[in-house]
């Protein structure tokens, strides 16, 4: 099994109706976090809030534990943010037993810290309700009555949940097989991590492919394993009956689709059948997953933001403002409507 790029991914909507530049400039792509909560106020870790630009989050991690002289591992941070933004973002540092750093001391062209409070314990990886978008589209061609039909066509029944290009890296996927071909672990537990994370996205990927193909990438199958907007929660839905229609209408619930590991498949039924057929050709790459020790999960199969809107802020360029939940990408949003 090879990557296939996300550019050969099937469209739900057809193809986009226009042609734009992205990422023109830094501030093009502007991302802000929303944990959902506040710092508690007390504790032996000190959460900063820190805007940068031209630096990825490992960069500002590497930075914040040297200026406040602790281990990387004492960092924590919730999500990992591209380099080519600028993005607002939260990070922990563990004090306990140190005396506390000038923090204005970091503030350069690149990276600025805009608060600190101290908090009872490190931010988790995923730990946060989402993220806001506001993306600059420049050099747009294309009609604009098509764009807007498109942008409502997503409000109502939104896009593939696609894992998107920043997942796998140059060589994520094949480097992850080599892996699992060799049978030994790999002593870089980060980099295992990374390496399997790609190979389940690009399951995931596939499997959800093929529902687009199919038409009921939006829509429940008997026997689909929904999850609950906003919520990590689940339930199989043996049939589809007509709450179960009202609540993916309202966008309540959603389809799902596996990412690969140990443990039940859980979907039954039209939905069950459907995710073994897709996967059938990866046979050995599941079985290799499910021995190497992470676990069967479920994720989305459509994305919808929230709070959508846009403008013409000149007549070739379109700035659009959302929300997504965390682990969704803003790009998988985009390519049903602009293409580089």
């Amino acid at each position: 099994m090879s990557h296939t790029p996300v550019s050969e991914l099937p469209y739900a909507h057809g193809l986009p109706p226009a042609r734009g530049l992205l990422r023109a400039r830094p501030e093009d792509f502007l991302v802000r976090e929303d944990l959902g909560y506040t710092a508690s106020g007390a504790g032996e870790h000190v959460m900063l809030e820190v805007r940068k630009c031209a630096l990825n989050t490992v960069d500002v991690a590497r930075r914040l534990a040297r200026a406040a002289e602790v281990r990387e591992s004492d960092i924590g941070y919730a999500g990992l943010k591209d380099r080519h933004a600028v993005t607002t973002q939260w990070f922990t540092v563990n004090l306990a037993g140190k005396s506390e750093p000038d923090w204005a001391t970091l503030n350069d062209e690149s990276l600025h810290v805009i608060s600190v409070a101290r908090h009872q314990r490190k931010l988790k990886r995923g730990a946060l309700r989402g993220n806001y978008f506001q993306i600059t589209v420049r050099d747009v061609v294309g009609e604009a009555a098509l764009i807007d039909e498109r942008l409502h066509d997503i409000i109502t029944r939104g896009v593939p949940n696609y894992f998107m290009e920043q997942r796998f890296g140059t060589d994520n996927v094949a480097r992850a097989l080599e892996m699992l071909a060799n049978k030994r672990r790999m002593r870089d537990r980060h980099k295992r991590g990374i390496y399997l994370s790609a190979l389940r996205s690009e399951l995931f990927n596939r499997v959800l492919a093929a529902r687009v193909q199919a038409g009921n990438w939006d829509r429940a199958m008997p026997g689909e394993v929904m999850i609950l907007d906003g919520s990590r929660s689940f339930f199989v839905a043996p049939s589809v009956d007509a709450e179960v229609l009202r609540r993916v209408s309202e966008h309540d619930i959603h389809p799902s689709a596996p990412l690969w590991g140990h443990g039940a498949l859980l979907s039954q039924a039209q939905a069950g059948t459907f995710e073994q057929e897709a996967a059938a050709g990866a046979a050995d790459i599941c079985a290799a997953l499910e021995h190497a020790g992470v676990e069967m999960a479920r994720r989305a199969t459509r994305l919808i933001p929230t709070e959508l809107s846009w403008e013409w802020s000149a007549q070739d360029t379109l700035v659009l403002t959302f929300r997504l939940p965390a682990g969704c990408y803003a790009t998988a949003m985009l390519r049903e409507v602009i293409t580089a």
